[in-house]
């Protein structure tokens, strides 16, 4: 018999150049409120500005990001288009986002809105403290005169979290655990989307995804977290950070009073149990 040398080398050198991928490890992130590093949502106003941190992505970038925003009590931006469209899901304090004639609807922890690209609108605070997480698909995130707007086909949606159905269980996400519950917000179902997930008081349990793209928001309450990539649990408050890609299990306890609520961005089903 004989060998041909050269077809040989070259399958094993496919062999090799695949196997990474088809073996790869799958990777966390997390990222603890009290660890995030702030700057400015508008750097050229400094402290007349919002503050903000990005908490993956760069919105400076074209590129999808996720950020915290933090406003002052009595903060009311003049009016303004912006010229991608975001998403907000109040943590804390209370918050307003409409057409600058639109009387105050003031949103508490929990709600959830969108805002079109070129819709004229004012933000404003009224809690104590007003914290808020906003998500983009493309950036970078600008802020433009009214002069601007434009209509991009969209139209804003304005959720308090009084008006949020919770499901025990749906087609989207598969809840076995007692008491959890889940809300669907945007998205394709076959593609990315965000949802929340609301884990009662005592629960001690896992989400787990194979997810390229799971990333999720601590929105209300404290939680014990642990992975297989932490030496130690760590304790998560609200505004805290956790990503994962590949087949991943999150380990998460809640030993508050209180139900926790988490925001996920994913790109495939997860399992709560």
């Amino acid at each position: 018999m004989t060998l041909d040398f050269k077809k040989s080398a070259t399958a094993l050198a496919v062999v090799l150049l695949t196997a990474p991928a088809l073996t790869a490890e799958p990777t966390s992130k997390v990222v603890a409120v009290d660890d995030i590093e702030w700057g400015y949502l508008n750097p050229l106003r400094g402290e007349l500005s919002p503050g903000a941190a990005d908490l993956w992505g760069d919105r400076t970038e074209d590129t999808a990001t996720g950020m915290l925003v933090r406003f002052r009590k009595g903060f009311e931006s003049p009016p303004h288009i912006h010229n991608i469209t975001y998403r907000g899901v109040v943590i804390d304090g209370l918050m307003h986002n409409d057409d600058p004639t639109a009387e105050k609807m003031w949103m508490p922890t929990g709600s959830f809105w969108t805002q079109p690209a070129g819709e004229d609108h004012t933000t404003a605070a009224n809690g104590e403290v007003n914290l808020i997480y906003l998500e983009i698909d493309a950036g970078p995130y600008l802020v433009k005169p009214s002069k601007e707007k434009f209509d991009n086909g969209e139209r804003p949606l304005n959720l308090h979290k009084d008006n949020i159905v919770w499901l025990n269980d749906s087609d989207l996400h598969n809840l076995e655990a007692d008491g959890v519950q889940s809300t669907y917000l945007w998205g394709n179902t076959a593609a990315i989307n965000g949802s929340m997930v609301k884990l009662p008081s005592g629960f001690e349990g896992s989400i787990s995804t194979e997810a390229s793209e799971f990333r999720a928001v601590v929105i209300s309450g404290e939680i014990s977290y642990d992975s297989k990539d932490l030496e130690t649990a760590v304790k998560l408050g609200a505004g805290s950070y956790i990503e994962s890609e590949g087949k991943f299990t999150h380990e998460i306890t809640n030993s508050g009073n209180e139900a926790v609520t988490i925001y996920i961005r994913s790109d495939d089903k997860y399992n709560v149990k």
